[in-house]
């Protein structure tokens, strides 16, 4: 009997890149005054988790372009923790994992060569994640089985795996929590999302 586990794989991957290329597409057309409207509302669902869960520890990352929460995400979390809280965001490794490092406010963060800003301080190595009770993920979509789509790179899914008892949450713009995504056995999934319109919803 003919092997098609090859083929298999070329066609998931190839779907997933149909429907990144959809979704930023979408995003991309999303009038500024909606984006700012869409980062509010996503904003206010987060204050009320975070209030709800009291994380001593939540990990995020900086938005880019039209990505849900808006570049002042960091400083809006800041506020949410109790005064003792810590955030943890992102900084891209060469091999494309990540590790992680305090913000410490807007002048803490770099601009780099990708188009992200991350921060400068010190930096606590991959496995910092393991601390955190709540991670905020990027997402282009995420299913009701708690799939997630992200662009590809692969490296959500490989700090996601260090994730033992985290509440994984992804921020998605409205239209974009879909009934069922192209999925890969590597690929981890979230447990809830926040949308504009939906706020918190739980998946999976």
């Amino acid at each position: 009997m003919p092997d098609f586990s090859d083929r298999d794989d070329f066609a998931v991957k190839a779907g997933k890149s149909a429907v990144r290329g959809r979704l930023l597409a979408a995003r991309r057309a999303l009038p500024e005054e909606s984006r700012r409207a869409a980062a509010a509302r996503v904003r206010l669902a987060l204050g009320d988790l975070i209030a709800a869960e009291r994380p001593a520890v939540a990990a995020a990352y900086v938005p880019v372009g039209a990505e849900p929460g808006g570049a002042g995400l960091p400083d809006a979390l800041t506020r949410m923790l109790h005064p003792h809280g810590r955030l943890l965001l992102p900084v891209l490794l060469p091999d494309l994992d990540l590790d992680w490092a305090e913000y410490a406010g807007p002048a803490s963060l770099t601009p780099t060569g990708r188009g992200l800003r991350e921060p400068s301080g010190r930096r606590r190595g991959p496995d910092a994640l393991t601390d955190a009770e709540l991670v905020i993920v990027p997402a282009l979509a995420v299913d009701h089985r708690g799939v997630r789509l992200g662009r590809g790179g692969g490296s959500y899914d490989r700090a996601l795996a260090r994730c033992a008892s985290a509440l994984v949450v992804a921020l998605l713009h409205d239209d974009e929590l879909v009934a069922e995504l192209p999925w890969e056995p590597h690929d981890r999934r979230v447990q809830a999302v926040i949308t504009p319109a939906g706020g918190l919803v739980r998946v999976g």
